[in-house]
């Protein structure tokens, strides 16, 4: 029988977060925030840009077979408008947002930290991105045990964030990092799967983007738009 995310984690040794990172401020299921579609964008159209000339590099070319999984996602997925695949998947927390993306084939709701298990087969998808939504995975070394399980040998994962979150539904492990710590602890994720044993992280941030921050705290604009990071982790 199929061993549970959680159980394979535990076996391996490698969980990354202690109880205490995985504590957030506002401890509520997260359905109970996403109840209502949020029909905006979480980060700027620079960001987005990035975004997409990303995954126009890393994400497989169009063709009839190919299967690709938008994780945490909602009413935009930011893929290459070009690029067309045999079926896209999502798997979001609120189903009118999932229904007004139009690149999506098929769709299901699921809080990932109250149900880490992905409910698809194993070794089915080509790619699985996941934009600006790890920073509220509570349990994500099960996530990645997961996406190990239903990606293909060879498949390639692509998670991306900014410095913009809900604070109160972000974790403390992802507080209090940097974003050049986050980007590490997201490596760090994937490294407790043998699949992902050398995922790569993209720091497109500048000097510019930590004055900006700090700006927007104190003074209530911003310098610049949002920092991009992102790993790129594949499947052996």
């Amino acid at each position: 029988p199929r061993l549970k995310p959680a159980l394979r984690c535990r076996m391996s040794g490698k969980e990354v977060l202690s109880k205490e990172d995985r504590g957030k401020d506002n401890p509520a299921p997260d359905a109970y925030h996403y109840d209502y579609p949020r029909l905006c964008y979480h980060a700027d159209a620079a960001f987005h840009a990035t975004l997409t000339d990303l995954y126009d590099k890393e994400l497989p070319p169009s063709g009839d077979e190919v299967r690709v999984l938008d994780l945490c996602s909602s009413w935009v997925s930011h893929y290459p408008s070009e690029r067309q695949w045999g079926r896209v998947d999502g798997l979001g927390l609120n189903r009118e947002e999932l229904l007004k993306n139009p690149l999506l084939d098929f769709f299901q709701v699921r809080d990932l930290n109250q149900n880490r298990t992905l409910p698809y087969p194993d070794s089915v998808f080509d790619a699985v991105t996941c934009a600006l939504s790890f920073q509220y995975m509570q349990y994500p070394e099960e996530v990645v045990a997961e996406l190990s399980r239903v990606m293909k040998p060879g498949g390639v994962a692509v998670v991306s964030f900014s410095n913009r979150m809900f604070p109160s539904k972000a974790i403390y492990a992802w507080k209090q990092r940097s974003d050049g710590q986050r980007l590490e602890l997201i490596k760090n994720y994937f490294k407790t799967s043998p699949s992902f044993p050398s995922p790569e992280g993209v720091d497109k941030t500048t000097p510019l983007h930590a004055l900006s921050y700090l700006s927007a705290m104190t003074l209530g604009y911003t310098l610049c738009g949002d920092p991009f990071l992102a790993v790129v982790a594949r499947k052996s």
